[in-house]
Parts: structure tokens; C-alpha cells; sequence
């Protein structure tokens, strides 16, 4: 594949994959650990959502003062760090003894995980300075991250009907020492000639903005969208987006480069980037809780249900980047968010006893979606720019990604939250949805069937939220990624354009 200094560029290709379907395998490996960490921790449904955005959330806003260190200080030092930070928070999780410890534990994870990811991304491409082979070898990349988000359900449920729901995290542990030694022993050291600095105004205004709102969205529904707190902490987010904005437009190195989003395909990269992951974790939200709550499933059987998107993914994200190469990226982008999106509207329609025949097949539509948006996605976000500022514009396009799942898991969990509480009996209302409880489905069969009903109303509401949203990042990647242009043939930028472009940046 690779002609010159093959060994270490394969090291380094292998090592960086490796690390980043570790961390992004942790976004969704925990979907399927759901029910069992509930009953073992007597957790509510608010308290799964904190589990899943905790983790999302802090990887958010910590991507790109991670991505901006590991240029200054050496993208070698802060993988390594990353993969240590991660695997102590991992066995953190596996020991935690409550919902408050998991969830601290799991923003600790995030912060290992958001120290290697762009540190991945930029030892891969100082590895492969030709344009042709670092193409290839983010096409790779990104690959892998799409099939990490697929496999999580199934490797996760496995785990929770094995050796238990501990072992999601525990497995990391083997995982992560492997990689830290073998990263030491073979990753070459880089660092960028031209850094930038830090932006701490920036970051803390990141954390204000994504962390009230995200408050907000997950506990507006017990504390009440009216309440003082609630009114107060989306006032915040609102202020602190204001003047993140203006803070960043008037600093010469920002931590986000609104210079970037001048451009419609970036922009439209990282708008589509936020609705897919948006609908992405929402959608596996739901599904474990259907599968297993209400349809009585195990774990690793409500895994299994998710392969055709596992397959789909495996099948389909390579032949995206072949695809993308020779059409430009916006066109499986638009393919891609469409077909996922039909998928989950398809599943609009499902009841309490809908048959697995029925619906697999939108399972599978949504997998050859996502397959087809992954690669070109990432492809799309760093075309044009040089190789000094591939990492600010790949951080940045991982931060939309992580945003947009925090968001959905905080606002489609609102939504099927309202709905399930409106479509119960008012009786029923505060013992089925509120309290520790959370969405277990009760023996008695009457009560079970009047909950079930209100659960896949719920759910209904949920895959509307996910399937609309898909099917407006289709319009984006029209309109602003030109999918039915023909692309213009590219051309490498020359050595005095990378050298003018990181003194920009």
C-alpha cells in the first residue's frame, strides 16, 4: 500500500486506529450496559443520559485545547497521555459504586480520550507527507471510527451477558497498556514548527456554554422547563455562545477558527458532522431500551439486533472513500444522510410486537447511511487545507461531532421523555417515569401493555427527531457540499503555502 518508510508508517497508521476505535468505541459500547447498570445502581433515566453525555460532553470541549497542546508539546506525549488518562478512568467505571462516581469516572475517560484523538490524527498525517497515501490512510482512519461507533452494541452486550456490565470498562484496561507500550516503542515524536497557543478564555467558555445547555435539556423534564434553574441555565448558554463568539472572532489564534466556516463546505461538513451524531447516539439510546426493556431481550441479543448496521458499515465505509475520491465527498454525504435517515423514519412505525423481520432491513439502511457518510466526512473537513492545519479542522469537525451527540442525547431524551409522561394515564405518570425506576416494564400484563404503549409513542416522537434531522444534513450536503458538482481535480499545496498557512494559524 504505502511505498517508502512502509514499517513505521504502518505502526503509526495501526497505533493511531487503534487508539481512536478504543475511545470512540466507548461512546456507544455503554448503550447496551444501560439496563443493567439501572437495576444495579438504581439509576433514573436522567441518570443514563449523564452516563452517555458525560462522556460525549467533556470529549467536546476538550478536543481542541488537546489538539492545540499536542502540537505545541508533542503529539507522541499527548497520545500517551490520553491513553493513560483513559484507561485509569476506565477502571474508575468498572469500580464505580454509584451513579455519581460512574459519571465523574466517565468525564474522565472523555478527558483521556480527548487528549488522543487529534493527537492520532496528527501523527498520521506528519507520518504520511504524500497526498495521495494520507488520503488513504485517513480514509482508513476514519473508517475505523465509523465501525468503533457500529460494534459498541454488540461488543457491549456481549460483555454485559458474560462476565457483566463492569467488564465494559474493565476491558479496556489489557487494551490500553498494550497501546501505551507500543507507542512508546514505536510512534515517532512531532510537533508543530509554528504551535498555537492556548486559548483558555475560549475553553471556559466552552464548558459554560455546552455544559448549561446539555444541564438544561437532561433535567428540564423532572425539574420543569419553567423553573428558575432551568430558565437560568439556558440564559446562560445563550450569554456564554455570545460571547465565546465574539471572544474568538477578536483573538489572532482562537481555539475555534471562525475564519474556517467561511467556507460552505466546511461549514456544511461540520453541520452535517453535528446532525449525524445528533441522530446517531439518540437512535442506539432508544433501541437498547426498546430491545431490552420492552421486548424482553438480553443484552448481547439486543446487540445482535444491531448487526446489519455493524455489516453494512464494514461493507460500505471502504467503497465510501473510493467514492468520494472520485465524486468529491458531498455526494455519499447526501447518499449517506438520506438512507439513514429513511431508516429510522421507516422505524416510525414500529409497535410492541413488531416483528425483527420487519425492521431489520431499516437497521441495515441506516448502517450503508452511516457507512457512507464517515470517510468522506473526514475527507471533506481537511480538503484544501494544508498539512499544518489538518488537525485544527479534523479537532474541530470531531468537536462537531461530539456536540451534536450530547445534544441528542440531551434533547431526543427530552422529547421522548415529554412524550412518554403525556401519553401515560395520569396516574401512572409519576411512578412510571419518574423516580429510580426510570422505563423497566412491570410483570403485570395490563400495566405492561398500558406503559409499552406509551414507551413506543415515546419512541416514536425520539426517531422523528433523529430521522429529520439526517434528512436536513442531506440539504446541507446539496446546497453547501455541492454533491452534484463535479470536483475540481486537487493538487497538492506547496511547502510555501503549509508554511504560510500554520504562521496563520
Amino acid at each position: 500500500m504505502f511505498k517508502e518508510n512502509r514499517r513505521t508508517k504502518l505502526l503509526t497508521l495501526t497505533l493511531s486506529c487503534f487508539g481512536l476505535f478504543m475511545v470512540l468505541l466507548d461512546v456507544t459500547i455503554v448503550n447496551n450496559a444501560l439496563p443493567a447498570i439501572q437495576r444495579n445502581l438504581d439509576t433514573s433515566l436522567s441518570g443514563l443520559q449523564w452516563i452517555i453525555d458525560a462522556y460525549t460532553l467533556v470529549f467536546a470541549t476538550l478536543l481542541l485545547t488537546a489538539g492545540a497542546l499536542s502540537d505545541r508539546q508533542g503529539r507522541k506525549r499527548w497520545f500517551m497521555i490520553g491513553l493513560a488518562v483513559f484507561t485509569i478512568g476506565s477502571a474508575l467505571c468498572g469500580l464505580a459504586p454509584n451513579e455519581g462516581v460512574l459519571v465523574a469516572s466517565r468525564a474522565l475517560q472523555a478527558a483521556g480520550g480527548a487528549a488522543l484523538s487529534p493527537a492520532s490524527l496528527a501523527l498520521l498525517t506528519g507520518a504520511f507527507p504524500d497526498p495521495r497515501e494520507r488520503a488513504q490512510a485517513i480514509g482508513i482512519w476514519s473508517g475505523i471510527s465509523g465501525l468503533s461507533l457500529a460494534a459498541g452494541p454488540l461488543i457491549g452486550g456481549a460483555l454485559v451477558d458474560g462476565p457483566g456490565w463492569r467488564w465494559v470498562f474493565f476491558v479496556n484496561l489489557p487494551v490500553g497498556v498494550i497501546a501505551f507500550l507500543a507507542a512508546a516503542r514505536f510512534l515517532v515524536e512531532s510537533v508543530n514548527p509554528h504551535p498555537r497557543r492556548l486559548d483558555l478564555p475560549g475553553q471556559a467558555l466552552a464548558i459554560v456554554t455546552l455544559g448549561s445547555l446539555v444541564y438544561a435539556l437532561i433535567e428540564g423534564g423532572t425539574k420543569g422547563w419553567t423553573s428558575p434553574l432551568i430558565l437560568s441555565m439556558f440564559a446562560l448558554a445563550a450569554v456564554a455562545f455570545t460571547a465565546l463568539l465574539v471572544a474568538e472572532s477578536r483573538r489572532p489564534q482562537p481555539m475555534i477558527e471562525l475564519r474556517f466556516f467561511r467556507s460552505p463546505p466546511f461549514s456544511g461538513t461540520n453541520l452535517v458532522a453535528f446532525l449525524t451524531f445528533f441522530a446517531l447516539l439518540g437512535f442506539t439510546f432508544f433501541n437498547t431500551l426498546y430491545f431490552q426493556e420492552i421486548r424482553g431481550y438480553s443484552a448481547f441479543g439486543a446487540g445482535l439486533l444491531s448487526l446489519p448496521a455493524t455489516l453494512a458499515i464494514v461493507v460500505v465505509a471502504p467503497l465510501a472513500g473510493r467514492f468520494a475520491a472520485a465524486r468529491g465527498p458531498g455526494l455519499p454525504i447526501a447518499v449517506g444522510t438520506a438512507l439513514a435517515g429513511t431508516g429510522i423514519l421507516s422505524l416510525t412505525g414500529l409497535g410492541l410486537a413488531t416483528p425483527y423481520s420487519h425492521i431489520w432491513w431499516s437497521i441495515a439502511l441506516f448502517g450503508v447511511g452511516l457507512g457512507l457518510v464517515t470517510a468522506p466526512m473526514a475527507a471533506a473537513a481537511v480538503a484544501g487545507m494544508p498539512p499544518s492545519q489538518a488537525g485544527v479542522a479534523s479537532a474541530i469537525l470531531n468537536t462537531s461531532r461530539q456536540v451534536g451527540g450530547a445534544v441528542g442525547i440531551a434533547l431526543l431524551g427530552a422529547i421522548f421523555s415529554n412524550r412518554f409522561r403525556a401519553a401515560l394515564p395520569s396516574s401512572l405518570g409519576a411512578s412510571a417515569s419518574g423516580g429510580s425506576g426510570g422505563f423497566q416494564a412491570p410483570a403485570n400484563p395490563g400495566l405492561r401493555r398500558v406503559i409499552g404503549d406509551a414507551f413506543v409513542s415515546a419512541l416514536h416522537a425520539g426517531y422523528l427527531g433523529a430521522g429529520l434531522a439526517l434528512l436536513t444534513a442531506t440539504v446541507l450536503a446539496v446546497t453547501l457540499l455541492g454533491a452534484f458538482r463535479r470536483p475540481r481535480p486537487a493538487t497538492a499545496p506547496s511547502p510555501e503555502t503549509e508554511v504560510a498557512g500554520s504562521r496563520r494559524g
